[in-house]
């Protein structure tokens, strides 16, 4: 049976990326990214938020770093990546499913007067 792992979020930042390198020298961003969801129950709209966490790699995250921070928008094209490790202090087995980000596009950002202000761009 053939597989299919394709995510895509659009959402508000909710910290500044976080850029570091490994030792190989290949940039790494991570930021969490609120994603809202309206629904009806009865007569009443709810609203739910779920935060994601994101990773980029690369020229992308170098870019991220550099031009998006908290609040800002982002259209998100990526694929659910699990991590598993062993917690050094319990021992315990622990694992996190976050999104590993294939493309992060910048939504225009919007001015004071609610306007929309620069272009939308794209880290590649």
């Amino acid at each position: 049976m053939t597989s299919f792992n394709k995510v895509i979020l659009l959402g508000n930042l909710t910290r500044d990326p976080e850029v570091r390198y490994t030792p190989n020298g290949v940039a790494v961003a991570s930021f969490a990214l609120a994603v809202n969801r309206k629904y009806k129950q009865g007569e009443e709209t709810k609203d739910e938020v779920s935060y994601i966490d994101i990773v980029v790699f690369g020229k992308q995250a170098e870019s991220c770093g550099q031009y998006i921070n908290k609040g800002d928008s982002v259209l998100i094209d990526g694929r659910l990546q699990q991590r598993r490790w062993d917690d050094k202090d319990t021992g315990q087995k622990r694992s996190k499913v976050e999104v590993v980000a294939q493309s992060v596009n910048f939504m225009p950002k919007r001015s004071w007067s609610g306007q929309a202000g620069q272009a939308g761009a794209s880290a590649s």
